[in-house]
């Protein structure tokens, strides 16, 4: 299968890479940049020059391809808080890519986060695949893409951990939240810190995207989930211990002041259920935990 990926020379998107071509598909990478280019090359992936913003060059590809996995997403926006600005990029390139294939039954792929379902009211138990979230906007891209399946696309979505782990992690809310408590010297929690958050190794989410692109019936839901709900204080903790700083509580007011663009969801309980998505496609995480992985000691090199 010939596969068109954007954001395939980023985090999730350079595990898949390998993932895939090892199963037998040809690559296909978004680049927006020289060194991105190079990148991709080298990994034995075909350029398709662009950035999101290009839906002409984006429309094509997902044209020219037998599926199409889109990880990209405007981390600048995502970053300085424009939420706003985030959603209706990524609507854009939804809604281009799906003209491309509408009606054809090809795989189309797009990741979302698990606090869609916290987002929704969800919190407190285990969401689960068949939860759905009606309207909102971390919902936007979630129904859009389900959506596909009415309209002749094998659409599925997953929804990712807020933690996706591994030494390719760079960018991800862990990074962010060690280089917060280094920065702040201490490494907090709000509350109690028994809120839940899920995580997942990169490897084994690449391979799950593999799979969904493979053999997901159309409008699935899927979870990229290995650990239903690692407490945050738990996380403080092992960063604080790692960087030898402290571990504090602090006031759900004083959150804001010090997780930045990642406070709306510092409190966040998100406890999440893959059992469906194992069930249903055959997936079964192997790598290893965020604790032990955090532990490693590769994220505080």
């Amino acid at each position: 299968m010939r596969v068109f990926v954007t954001g395939a020379s980023g985090h999730i998107g350079t595990a898949l890479i390998p993932e895939l071509q090892n199963s037998g598909h040809e690559v296909i990478g978004l680049a927006r940049s020289d060194a991105s280019a190079a990148k991709l090359e080298e990994a034995g992936v075909q350029v398709r020059p662009g950035e999101l913003d290009d839906l002409d060059v984006i429309a094509k590809a997902a044209a020219d391809a037998d599926g199409v996995i889109h990880l990209a997403y405007k981390r600048d926006l995502m970053h300085s808080g424009d939420i706003a600005g985030l959603i209706a990029a990524n609507q854009a390139v939804l809604e281009a890519a799906a003209g491309a294939l509408e009606g054809t039954g090809k795989p189309f792929v797009t990741p979302v986060g698990t606090l869609v379902l916290w987002s929704g009211g969800i919190t407190g138990r285990l969401g689960t695949e068949d939860d759905t979230v009606a309207s909102g906007p971390l919902a936007a891209a979630e129904n859009t893409t389900v959506a596909l399946a009415q309209r002749g696309v094998r659409a599925s979505v997953i929804r990712l951990s807020p933690v996706v782990h591994s030494t390719l992690d760079t960018q991800g809310f862990t990074p962010a939240l060690i280089a917060i408590a280094r920065d702040k010297g201490v490494a907090a929690y709000v509350g109690d810190g028994a809120n839940r958050w899920p995580a997942v190794h990169t490897l084994d989410a690449a391979r799950l995207f593999r799979i969904a692109l493979e053999s997901a019936p159309a409008g699935s839901r899927l979870h990229g989930v290995a650990e239903e709900g690692v407490p945050f204080r738990q996380f403080a903790e092992v960063i604080g211990r790692n960087l030898g700083v402290p571990t504090a509580s602090i006031a759900p007011e004083e959150a804001a002041g010090h997780f930045g663009f990642l406070a709306m969801f510092a409190a966040a309980d998100n406890p999440t259920s893959s059992a469906l998505t194992r069930q249903r496609l055959g997936w079964e995480p192997t790598h290893p935990g965020l604790i032990a992985d955090l532990d490693a000691g590769h994220y505080f090199a």
